[in-house]
């Protein structure tokens, strides 16, 4: 996660080759200038293709579409952004808690299998 794009971390190898912008905007029922807004309020950062094109990975498109969303609902695109990074590092932290009360919970019941 970096300060500049905090969701940039999240772009696994099978998300590219992704979708080019107008393809992505299509899919998303939205214009080019919104993914623009959400890649200048640091939402999210287009992947380059070998010929420099803007191309989009498909959980880029599932965050633009719970932007898109927020905004129209009437949120302004900043917020909406940083709504969805919020959400996003919440679901994160509720999987890794998740997660770790898994991992405790075997290790409780293996203890206690082992006890006499």
């Amino acid at each position: 996660m970096t300060a500049e794009n905090p969701l940039s971390d999240r772009l696994d190898d099978d998300d590219y080759p992704a979708y080019t912008m107008g393809r992505a905007a299509e899919m998303l029922g939205t214009t080019p200038a919104f993914l623009r807004a959400l890649g200048e309020a640091r939402l999210i950062t287009p992947l380059r293709s070998e010929g420099g094109h803007r191309r989009y990975s498909r959980y880029q498109l599932r965050i633009a579409a719970r932007a898109r969303e927020l905004v129209d609902q009437g949120t302004p695109v900043e917020a909406a952004c940083r709504i969805v990074i919020l959400e996003d590092q919440l679901e994160e932290a509720q999987r890794i808690n998740a997660e770790y009360r898994r991992a405790a919970a075997e290790r409780d019941e293996d203890g206690q299998a082992d006890s006499p």
